[in-house]
C-alpha cells in the first residue's frame, strides 16, 4: 500500500467493517454537554457517557477513517498495545489486597485488565470488528464472576484505578453491543456495586488528595453505569468540597483550605500537609512539592470528573474553571523545563507527570476558546497519549484536537514577596 493511499484504504476498511458489523453506538446517540440539568445531579443519565460520549467515540471513528492526526496516531499506537491483543488473557482474582507501595500479582492484573477492557471497547467502536467487543466482554464477565473485595491499605486507590476504567469500558460496550448478556450485565453491575463502590465511597481526607479525587471519578462513573442517582450527587458534593483543598487560588485566603472534617486548618497544619509549601500562587497544588506525577493523577482524574459530569448536563468545568485552568498551566510550565523559583519546593520539583492533560485541555480549548499555551505545548509534544496502566488510557484518540500553529510562551509567574520556601516532606 502506498504512503499516498494508506488513509483512504484505512478509512474504507474501517468503514466496511463498520456497516458489517450492525456497531448500534449511532443508536444511541444523545447530545453532548449540559443540558438543563443544572448543578442539582438530579440527571436523566446519559450512555455512553463515563468520560467518552457517542459523539466522541463516532468523531474519532471518522478522523481514524480519513486518516487524520493526531488520531491516526493515536489508533496505530493504541492497535500496536499488548492490551489490544485478540489473545490477551485476563487474570481474575476474588480478593485483591494491595498494601501501600507493594502488592500481589492480582492488584496489577486488575489494573491492567480493565484497561485491557476498555481498550477493546475503544477498538471496537472505532474499527467496528465485533471480536473486540466480544474480548472486552470476556475481560469483564471473567472479573464479575469471582471478584469479592479489595483489601489491605491501598484498597481505595487500587478500587478507583480500576473501577474508573471498568465503567468506562462497560459503558461503551453496554450503550451499543446487542450481545453482553442481561445476566451478565447485571453481575457486572453487581461487582461494581459491592466490590468497589464501599473501597471507593470511604472517607480518607487526610491522605495526599489525589486518593480522593481518583476515588470519586470512580464513584461518579459507578454511579452513571448503575444510574444511581444518590451516589451521582455524593460524588458531585465530594468533588466540590476536595477540589479547593487541592489546587489552591489566592481568593481562597492566606493558606488553602484543609480537607473538610479534618484538624488540616491552620498556617502551620496546611504548609504540613502541603509538603512544607508555605507560599501559595494561584494554580499550586498539595503534592506539587511531591512531585508532578501525582499532580497529574489528580488532574487527570478531575478532568474525567468534569467530563463524565458535563455528559450528563452538570458543569463541574465551569464551577471550576478558573482553578483547574490555573493548575493545568502552572505544572505544564514546570513539566516542561521552566526554572523552578526558589520560593517553591525549595527549588525543585520532580517532572514527572504522565498522559494526563489530553481530556482538560480539549474542554477549555474547544469548547470554550481558552488559550492554555503551556498545556497545549506539553500535550502537543507528547500526543500521542497512551496510558500509565493506572486509570488513563488513549486520551488523544477520544479527546484529541488537531495541533495549533506555534504560540509564544506566557510569562513566567512570580510570587509576591516569596522568600524562599523550602522543601519538604515524605
Amino acid at each position: 500500500m502506498s504512503a499516498t493511499n494508506a488513509p483512504k484504504r484505512l478509512g474504507l476498511v474501517i468503514v466496511g467493517a463498520l456497516l458489517a458489523s450492525g456497531l448500534l453506538l449511532a443508536a444511541c446517540a444523545v447530545p453532548d454537554g449540559p443540558a438543563g440539568a443544572g448543578t442539582s445531579g438530579d440527571v436523566v443519565f446519559r450512555h455512553p457517557g463515563v468520560v467518552v460520549s457517542h459523539t466522541q467515540l463516532q468523531h474519532a471513528q471518522q478522523m481514524v477513517a480519513a486518516g487524520k492526526e493526531p488520531w491516526k496516531a493515536a489508533y496505530q499506537d493504541l492497535l500496536k498495545s499488548r492490551y489490544a491483543s485478540l489473545g490477551y488473557s485476563a487474570h481474575p482474582a476474588d480478593v485483591v489486597p494491595c498494601p501501600f507501595n507493594a502488592g500481589p500479582q492480582s492488584c496489577l492484573d486488575e489494573r491492567q485488565d480493565a484497561i485491557a477492557a476498555y481498550t477493546h471497547a475503544l477498538l471496537w467502536s472505532v474499527n467496528g470488528r465485533t471480536a473486540h467487543a466480544r474480548k472486552a466482554v470476556e475481560i469483564m464477565d471473567g472479573w464479575s464472576a469471582v471478584m469479592k473485595r479489595h483489601e489491605k491499605d491501598n484498597a481505595g486507590l487500587q478500587a478507583a484505578w480500576a473501577g474508573s476504567t471498568w465503567a468506562r469500558a462497560a459503558e461503551i460496550v453496554h450503550a451499543g453491543y446487542p450481545n453482553w448478556e442481561k445476566s451478565k450485565v447485571d453481575r457486572f453491575k453487581e461487582m461494581l456495586r459491592t466490590a468497589y463502590l464501599p473501597a471507593v465511597r470511604a472517607q480518607v481526607p487526610t491522605y495526599n488528595g489525589n486518593w480522593e479525587l481518583a476515588m470519586t471519578d470512580a464513584s461518579l462513573a459507578i454511579a452513571v453505569f448503575l444510574e444511581d442517582r444518590a451516589v451521582f450527587r455524593e460524588s458531585l458534593k465530594r468533588f466540590r468540597t476536595r477540589a479547593p483543598a487541592y489546587f489552591y487560588l489566592q481568593k481562597d485566603g492566606p493558606h488553602p483550605p484543609g480537607p473538610p472534617h479534618t484538624a488540616v486548618d491552620t498556617a502551620d497544619t496546611v504548609r504540613t500537609y502541603w509538603f512544607n509549601q508555605g507560599t501559595y500562587v494561584d494554580g499550586i497544588a498539595q503534592e506539587t512539592c511531591r512531585n508532578l506525577k501525582h499532580v497529574g493523577y489528580s488532574l487527570a482524574a478531575s478532568a474525567h470528573i468534569a467530563e463524565t459530569a458535563w455528559h450528563q448536563g452538570v458543569d463541574l468545568y465551569g464551577e471550576a474553571g478558573d482553578r483547574i485552568r490555573a493548575a493545568l498551566e502552572f505544572h505544564a510550565k514546570y513539566q516542561l523545563g521552566e526554572d523552578v523559583p526558589r520560593w517553591l519546593c525549595g527549588g525543585t520539583v520532580e517532572r514527572n507527570m504522565g498522559p494526563d492533560l489530553e481530556v482538560a485541555l480539549h474542554h477549555y480549548a474547544s469548547r470554550t476558546g481558552a488559550q492554555l499555551p503551556y498545556t497545549r505545548r506539553l500535550v502537543e509534544s507528547t500526543r500521542p497519549a497512551g496510558t500509565d496502566d493506572l486509570f488513563v488510557a488513549w486520551e488523544t484518540l477520544t479527546h484529541g484536537e488537531a495541533a495549533l500553529a506555534p504560540v509564544v510562551d506566557a510569562g513566567s509567574r512570580d510570587a509576591p514577596g516569596a522568600d524562599g520556601a523550602e522543601a519538604g516532606g515524605p
